[in-house]
């Protein structure tokens, strides 16, 4: 492993040392586009003398709209070496919340990549000048392709330094409207190194990218790619998405909860549990099951595999133990860079976030909200000077906005967000995240929002997972009760759940009830459905159906 200072640094060593090497693998219907790490470097630089021709200040902001793909490598390797600043978009933002990101950043230009909705989004681009790039369909601005067929190309670099600015990260949030997070160079090279530190990244290895790298966990996994000379695979759609990730069979694989119970009710529907558990019973057979399995989830050769970003059930991470896939749940957040807990192989304790990672302290409020400390905080929230202040204590520590506490073993768990607490009219607090957990070991369900403001016991939204939504609803509705029944003698009494609600309608992205990661956004839901939960508290039925 070599030691760089800055990404920058560490994507120019891999272009000299490996030029004809692959570094970005772009599948285009039936054929593979390639760029090596000369061919991306060759195209970020004319990116980059195009980006200069606007003599913008120094250290600009420039933003970068884009579902995964090779030119949202290039693009962020072509901001960096034009030696402005990144404001990476959710590729999934509505206009309106674009056109607010691109005036609070004060965005100079946006570069339009690979979407889904481009025509409705480019509303919200005002008069930002534009690059797009023609072989996503982008039809706007300057192309991508013109620029690349020119002769100019950037021959002085930035030089980068640790202290720069490298990018401003609007978070998705479950709550209120997105807060610019600030990260340096530095930050995300301490991030990486010190995620390293645990895992022992080889260079040269595979990763697979798929989450919206606007999220600080995908964005580390693209710093990785330059810092280890990785080569990285994208899927082309979700249609194709199983059959990408097959063919990549990456070194490295992180997903959000969400992902892995999609994983499971695939295996299921096509491989029920009953013939499942008998197959890995027998011995001979169960290596072969399992090895299938591995291949077929394009996780064969991964060395480490990761969960995050939300919390996760210990029963789901047992069942993939049980088909030899061993996840290993990591803690972090964007505004820590992502440096404070993660479980290691040998040291994987389900249910926990794992132990601190070196260089972390970690301290409490007389509430149990964990604060953290280290090497790679954000700088604090852009135009947010309040915001900043209110997160950060006088020695520097930062209010995570979780409630946790560590076992005798110094495992960290999770047991809920300060915000997500609510009071029933008995005056109870309640903290939904353990009782959702608990209740997600049930494969009928997708999403699930346990509310009660205002009743006096909480109630289960939940929307249906593939598997439940082919159930009918005699069926689905006593496994449902008997799910509430199993999990309800563990709770106290004033968090025992009353009734369980199936939402008619699924939670997602175009509805703007779920973030690009996943993550339900508990208020709009709250804000939507408050009005009903006496109507539906005081229903006869248990299982009730919007």
């Amino acid at each position: 492993m070599q030691g760089f200072t800055t990404q920058l640094d560490a994507f120019l060593y891999w272009e000299k040392k490996i030029p004809d090497a692959i570094f970005l693998n772009q599948p285009m219907g039936d054929r593979n586009i390639t760029y090596t790490f000369a061919q991306a470097g060759n195209e970020a630089r004319k990116i980059a003398k195009a980006i200069k021709e606007h003599n913008f200040p120094p250290r600009s902001h420039i933003a970068l709209l884009s579902k995964n793909c090779a030119h949202w490598h290039m693009s962020d390797l072509a901001i960096m070496m034009s030696g402005h600043v990144s404001i990476p978009l959710y590729p999934t933002l509505t206009a309106d919340t674009i056109h607010q990101i691109l005036v609070h950043s004060e965005a100079k230009l946006i570069i339009a990549g690979k979407l889904d909705d481009y025509e409705g989004q480019r509303k919200g681009f005002t008069d930002v000048p534009q690059i797009c790039v023609g072989i996503y369909d982008t039809p706007g601005g300057t192309k991508w392709e013109d620029i690349i067929k020119s002769d100019k190309i950037l021959e002085e670099i930035y030089v980068q330094d640790p202290d720069d600015l490298y990018t401003i990260i609007y978070t998705s949030g479950t709550t209120g409207n997105p807060k610019g997070v600030m990260h340096t160079v530095g930050n995300f090279m301490a991030t990486v190194y010190g995620l390293n530190s645990i895992f022992d990244v080889k260079d040269n290895c595979r990763v697979f990218s798929y989450l919206p790298i606007a999220h600080v966990a995908e964005r580390i996994l693209e710093n990785l790619s330059f810092i280890f000379g990785t080569s990285v695979y994208f899927p082309e759609s979700l249609i194709t998405f199983a059959a990408d990730l097959e063919k990549a069979q990456p070194n490295i694989f992180f997903a959000v909860p969400r992902i892995w119970s999609k994983f499971q009710e695939k295996i299921l529907e096509k491989l029920p549990q009953k013939k499942l558990s008998l197959l890995l019973s027998i011995p001979f057979i169960n290596s072969i099951i399992r090895k299938k399995l591995q291949e077929k989830l394009g996780l064969r050769q991964a060395e480490f595999i990761l969960t995050g970003a939300a919390p996760i059930d210990s029963s789901l991470l047992a069942w993939y133990k049980s088909i030899g896939i061993e996840i290993l749940q990591v803690y972090g957040m964007t505004e820590d860079g992502c440096i404070s807990h993660c479980n290691v192989s040998g040291a994987n304790k389900l249910g926990t976030v794992g132990k601190s990672l070196p260089g972390v302290k970690i301290k409490f409020s007389q509430e149990g909200e964990i604060k953290i400390h280290n090497n790679c905080l954000m700088k604090g929230y852009y135009k947010e000077d309040a915001l900043t202040d209110s997160v950060f204590d006088g020695e520097g520590y930062l209010s995570t906005g979780d409630i946790g506490e560590y076992d005798h073993e110094g495992f960290l768990t999770i047991t809920g967000r300060v915000k997500d607490q609510f009071k029933t009219d008995k005056g109870k607090y309640i903290s939904p995240a353990p009782i959702e957990l608990k209740l997600s070991q049930n494969t009928d369900i997708g999403k699930i929002c346990i509310v009660g403001t205002g009743i006096p016991q909480p109630i289960a939204l939940i929307t249906l997972s593939d598997i439940g939504r082919n159930k009918s609803k005699a069926n689905l509705s006593a496994q449902l009760i008997e799910t509430m029944n199993k999990i309800n003698p563990g709770l106290e009494k004033h968090e025992k759940i009353q009734k369980i609600v199936v939402m008619k309608e699924d939670w997602d992205l175009n509805n703007g009830l779920i973030t690009p990661t996943l993550k339900v956004k508990r208020n709009k839901i709250e804000k939507i459905h408050q009005p009903y939960y006496r109507t539906w508290f005081n229903n006869e039925e248990i299982v009730i159906y919007e």
